[in-house]
């Protein structure tokens, strides 16, 4: 399955009711997405469509294979890979800042890594 876009925006604090197709399968998730302004980087939180959480606090940064999948250290729960991705090529750092996030630099999702 081809990688699907997280429509994130640059708002500091955001929950999205998401539908993707991971590994075949429909699977509904609660993605909550904050600003850490202290730390000066973005943060998701992943939920069960029940409002379960499964992972928390995971830093929304660029990274080199294999490292680039966020979601790496969490293959066993199945709910895909997801990568943060600079889609301008126009930022200086390797992740997003305060108000880069959905414009610079977006969200994919796909499969598990195999």
């Amino acid at each position: 399955m081809a990688n699907q876009l997280i429509p994130v925006t640059n708002d500091p604090y955001q929950t999205l009711q998401v539908l993707l197709n991971v590994n075949g399968n429909n699977l509904r998730l609660i993605l909550t997405i904050s600003y850490n302004e202290m730390a000066n980087y973005w943060e998701l939180g992943i939920a069960d469509q029940n409002g379960n959480m499964l992972v928390d606090n995971i830093p929304l940064i660029t990274g080199d294979w294999p490292a680039a999948n966020i979601l790496d250290c969490y293959q066993y729960l199945e709910i895909g890979s997801a990568y943060v991705i600079n889609a301008s090529n126009a930022a200086e750092n390797d992740y997003p800042n305060s108000s880069s996030l959905g414009t610079d630099f977006v969200l994919l999702w796909g499969d598990n890594a195999n």
